[in-house]
């Protein structure tokens, strides 16, 4: 089945993105079908053939050496969309410190302003602007978490000044750089752990709201969880007379554990990056005894080719049943992961069912 290439994917590889239609992988391959003689893109909207019936090729002159006639319909001949966007976006990254221009950008990618900038958002689900703000808040974590100082991390992600800086990176990073570069310290996190019906619980609250809601073992390893998320911080055992709030705040959300009380509506402090922070906020408006696919998870975030990505950030969510990421199932409908165990998504969703 395999004609000779070089820096291609695995055959089983080719074979699910043929299979599932999949333009991520536009650029990095062709395929062609014995029984037509044409080759086309992974993403071609054509009938699929039968695996036994294909044939993979690096690109399209090999494609075409072997006898091959480029589809009409993906222009497999014509470089792929997806990779001219590929090779757009690495080049936003290596100028993240630069003014670039919608313009001189979709000229690259030689497409009109509009179209490319639809094109790129299909693609990437965000503008080529927010792309390179994303990458900048990314480039400038790193530095911060590498000892970098504010000033220093500010300037090698690309922010003309550190006002600059604190501007667009306090909005990923969800706290002060100074904050996040000292793991939290100066921060002052409550925290109360407590017995419910799905086990160990703990449940911890910063000054803008609840920040990590962890099931668990033992009380140990909940601790150990919290420390590990705020390894700086000053972290505070909360009885009654100390956090009224978080104290009534945990029982509420056990009553909803429970079955005997609605999901509480609580303040939330979400931490993470932005695309993770965009799925996270998604999930908040799946009703009460409601599901969806991942594949509709992220579509519902305007990003529909980033299913699995989506996936992984359900699975980095930290609070547990209030950024419900349960009720996100498999396409086939199978329960798919849980961070907590399968066992208490199923209970989730079960009790969630029969109270909705």
């Amino acid at each position: 089945m395999m004609a000779t290439m070089e820096k291609a994917p695995d055959e089983r590889a080719m074979l699910s993105a043929v299979a599932t239609r999949d333009a991520r992988m536009d650029g990095r391959f062709v395929y062609g079908v014995i029984t037509t003689g044409i080759y086309c893109h992974p993403s071609c909207p054509s009938r699929p053939a039968r695996p036994e019936n294909l044939r993979f090729f690096t690109d399209a002159a090999a494609a075409s050496a072997a006898g091959f006639r480029a589809c009409r319909r993906c222009r497999a001949d014509a470089p792929a969309l997806s990779s001219r966007l590929h090779t757009i976006a690495r080049f936003i990254q290596a100028e993240a410190d630069e003014v670039l221009d919608l313009k001189t950008l979709a000229s690259l990618a030689e497409l009109s302003p509009a179209r490319f900038q639809r094109a790129f958002k299909t693609e990437f689900g965000s503008s080529p602007l927010a792309f390179q703000q994303a990458f900048r808040a990314e480039r400038f974590k790193t530095a911060l978490r590498e000892g970098s100082s504010v000033t220093a991390a500010g300037h090698g992600a690309g922010y003309g000044s550190p006002s600059r800086a604190h501007l667009h990176a306090k909005r990923s990073l969800g706290m002060m750089p100074s904050t996040f570069r000292s793991g939290g310290r100066g921060e002052h996190i409550h925290f109360a752990i407590r017995q419910t019906s799905l086990g160990l619980m703990i449940m911890a609250a910063s000054s803008q709201g609840l920040c990590l809601v962890e099931f668990g073992d033992t009380e140990e390893a909940l601790y150990q969880q919290l420390e590990a998320s705020f390894p700086n911080a000053e972290l505070l055992p909360s009885p009654q007379r100390a956090k009224p709030a978080l104290e009534a705040w945990t029982l509420a959300l056990e009553a909803h554990l429970r079955g005997s009380g609605p999901r509480p509506d609580l303040p939330l402090d979400l931490r993470g990056t932005a695309f993770q922070v965009s799925v996270w906020r998604f999930l908040l408006t799946i009703p009460c005894g409601e599901t969806i696919s991942y594949t509709a998870l992220a579509a519902g975030i305007d990003r529909p080719s980033a299913v699995r990505a989506a996936a992984t950030a359900c699975a980095a969510n930290k609070i547990a049943v209030l950024v419900p990421c349960h009720r996100v199932l498999r396409g086939d409908g199978q329960l798919g992961g849980y961070r907590w165990g399968l066992a208490r998504k199923q209970a989730l969703l079960h009790s969630e069912k029969a109270h909705s």
